[in-house]
């Protein structure tokens, strides 16, 4: 049995990558990462009781890590695969950004990504084997005006991915990034309709991701065949360049 660890659990993206990978493989159980609002994580565990649970993880504290990691270790064994899928916004243009809005989003987007890391290589190196799959963005490499701290914190997950790649390559370990565009899921849902018909016309593929593409790449860079894949920085983005 594989065991996936998703953060960010209770979104739209979360429990996309989760279905999508319960779905296809009969082998494994995932496990999602929420914090307190779980009403649609446990729908999704409902629908594979045996092989969905949930578990409280607050993302930006090393101690709520080190917890979740060692419960589910103590559950399964061992401990497969990561998606750092948990991450917020608070866009603002820099002159009127608050401190907290920046301290927030590098915390919830960037830190996080470092404390679930540094919570499971451990367990990887002892198996010789792992996938991780860090969740940036678009905006790492393409950002948009009002979002000096997301952009910053998804570039530092491409720069921070591609280091600990180097590092654990000879464990086993695959460490990659995915950088997704426009996705249907709650976070585009404060666009207006206007809004929506621009950020299309930008898009090559005159339409916005599902859920569901950004899932078929993390199947892939986690499954055995992808061994050879690390380091890597894929965008999924209709072709937006």
């Amino acid at each position: 049995m594989r065991t996936i660890l998703i953060t960010g659990g209770n979104g739209g993206l979360g429990r996309g990558i989760g279905r999508y990978l319960l779905e296809r493989d009969a082998e494994c159980r995932v496990w999602l990462g929420v914090r307190a609002n779980r009403a649609e994580a446990e729908k999704l565990a409902g629908e594979f009781p045996e092989r969905c649970r949930m578990i409280g993880l607050d993302v930006t504290s090393s101690a709520d890590w080190k917890r979740a990691v060692d419960e589910i270790v103590s559950v399964d064994g061992r401990l497969d695969v990561l998606v750092n899928n948990a991450g917020a916004h608070r866009d603002h243009l820099l002159a009127a950004m608050p401190e907290e809005a920046w301290h927030e989003v590098i915390a919830s987007n960037l830190d996080s990504v470092f404390h679930g890391c540094r919570a499971v290589v451990e367990t990887m190196m002892r198996q010789r084997s792992g996938r991780i799959v860090n969740i940036a963005s678009l905006s790492a490499i393409l950002p948009p005006l009002g979002q000096t701290n997301y952009a910053a914190a998804k570039a530092g997950v491409v720069a921070f991915t591609r280091t600990m790649a180097k590092e654990v390559a000879r464990y086993g370990i695959t460490v990659n990034a995915l950088l997704p565009g426009y996705i249907e899921t709650e976070a585009l849902a404060h666009m207006d309709d206007e809004a929506r018909k621009q950020a299309r016309l930008g898009i090559p593929m005159r339409r916005f991701g599902k859920p569901e593409d950004v899932a078929a790449a993390v199947a892939f860079l986690t499954c055995q065949d992808a061994g050879y894949v690390t380091g890597s920085a894929l965008k999924i983005d209709g072709g937006i360049f």
